[in-house]
């Protein structure tokens, strides 16, 4: 037991002075001016992509499809957000399982 913890802590110590002794050969300055060059864009689409997914998990609970059916959609929207969105868009026949908005009309 001591001598694991003896090893441990030896390996620890060679990590951290191989950390310490790495070298740093220049100063890193910000180069870009603009907030959009460094891929805050990225956050607009990736936002966009996030309210669409919600919509599409949103429509799949509100289908008349079976339980499995939801839950394999929703999965596969959640796991994998823009190809499970186009696949779902692509192939999943909305139409004919839409349960219309969720109101009877009145005779």
């Amino acid at each position: 037991m001591q001598n694991t913890l003896v090893a441990n802590f030896a390996v620890q110590l060679w990590l951290a002075a191989l950390a310490m002794a790495a070298p740093v050969e220049q100063q890193i300055t910000a180069q870009k001016t603009d907030a959009w060059q460094y891929g805050t864009g990225g956050g607009i689409v990736g936002l966009f992509v996030l309210v669409v997914d919600i919509l599409v998990f949103l429509e799949v609970l509100k289908s008349n499809r079976a339980p499995l059916q939801k839950i394999l959609w929703s999965l596969l929207v959640f796991f994998f957000p823009i190809g499970g969105l186009l696949i779902y868009l692509l192939f999943s026949n909305r139409k004919a399982h839409n349960s219309g908005s969720g109101y009877e009309a009145l005779p």
